[in-house]
């Protein structure tokens, strides 16, 4: 006999383990993971912040709607943040500011005396940013955990080492296969990362260009040792960043490299250019590169993310698209989703989002 759910989540990364959570108080949820492990991609290599201004002035609204639970949660220890730049960026950094200012993020232009009070080495072409005192590091693993057990105690089912290798509409609901186990499901939602799209056309729906991008970092042992208190520091121009952890500096040249979905692993090229890169912005040796890892981050077309139904394919729901920001935002995304996937009321976290902007109905036009 096949099981049979409400709701059956693809993908159980940080994006369909909190989904999870937020639906298996309300409906019987079905989670499916092709690794052996939940979180083995994306959500196992992310650099671990929440920061207000990360993915611009569309993620910030489910980023601040995410802090509270966050910090209540005990998920965050305090970092800070810096955006710096060179002369010529000036006016660039004084527009960041002032857009975030604007929408409410603690954040505040500072020049070149206090940059190199904290950051010590700087170079001397560095002579402006902006501080976000506010960023914090995020436990992802704490977090991904949590879900995990929260989903588990409210009854959902989590089955791993299950690739879905098909998917029918079978007659209300869903039918979903994979080697040595099927599924039924009314609804089906697609929280597959960098397989979103691949998993939409299984399923009878059209791609919505959600692409898969490779972002690199690594870990070295410098000369001096980074500071534990060091921010979080951006180009403003997005070529680098770098925060210190456990005595170590990771390192990433921002890369968003086109890539397809897979096991993605670093290039020494990429690695190349982010050593480079920081050596025109610290005075700092380099003892050792230690390790190296890459990760796919997956963006639709206006890299923003896609969250509801498909306007096209009744009962399938997209949760998808939610690129380098989609740990920061997991708690009000998966609220938010979980309301327009069940009916749900909203509530304090998501009364003030939009659901439009992340509608999959902008790119359908439906």
């Amino acid at each position: 006999m096949t099981d049979s759910f409400d709701v059956a989540i693809i993908g159980a990364g940080m994006a369909g383990a909190s989904l999870a959570a937020e639906c298996a108080p309300h409906a019987r949820v079905l989670l499916v993971e092709a690794e052996d492990v939940p979180g083995y991609h994306t959500t196992g290599r992310s650099a671990a912040f929440w920061e207000e201004t990360y993915g611009g002035t569309g993620i910030y609204p489910l980023t601040a709607a995410s802090g509270r639970f966050l910090q209540d949660g005990g998920y965050l220890a305090p970092r800070g943040a810096l955006n710096i730049g060179q002369a010529q960026d000036r006016a660039k950094v004084e527009a960041f500011v002032d857009r975030f200012a604007e929408l409410g993020v603690n954040v505040r232009l500072v020049g070149r005396s206090e940059l190199t009070g904290i950051v010590p080495g700087l170079k001397d072409d560095w002579v402006v940013g902006s501080s976000q005192p506010d960023c914090a590091d995020i436990d992802v693993a704490a977090l991904h955990q949590h879900y995990l057990a929260a989903s588990k105690r409210t009854g959902t089912v989590l089955r791993v080492r299950a690739r879905v290798e098909g998917l029918e509409r079978d007659g209300a609901g869903w039918r979903l296969e994979w080697r040595g186990g099927q599924a039924r499901a009314a609804l089906l939602v697609n929280a597959a990362g960098a397989w979103a799209d691949g998993l939409a056309g299984l399923a009878g729906a059209s791609a919505l260009g959600i692409a898969p991008l490779r972002r690199t970092i690594a870990q070295l042992r410098t000369d001096p040792e980074p500071p534990a208190n060091l921010p979080l520091t951006f180009g403003i121009n997005e070529d680098f960043y770098f925060k210190p952890q456990g005595g170590r500096l990771w390192l990433s040249p921002h890369d968003e490299t086109p890539d397809v979905a897979r096991d993605a692993a670093p290039e020494e090229l990429d690695v190349a250019i982010a050593i480079d890169r920081m050596s025109h912005v610290l005075d700092w040796k380099i003892e050792a590169l230690e390790r190296r890892w890459a990760g796919l981050r997956s963006f639709a077309p206006d890299r923003l993310p896609v969250y509801g139904f498909d306007p096209r394919v009744d009962g399938f729901f997209w949760f998808a698209g939610q690129g380098g920001f989609g740990i920061q935002t997991a708690p009000a995304a998966a609220r938010l989703a979980a309301q327009l996937l069940l009916g749900l009321a909203r509530d304090a976290m998501t009364e003030a989002l939009d659901a439009t902007w992340y509608s999959p109905a902008r790119f359908t036009g439906v």
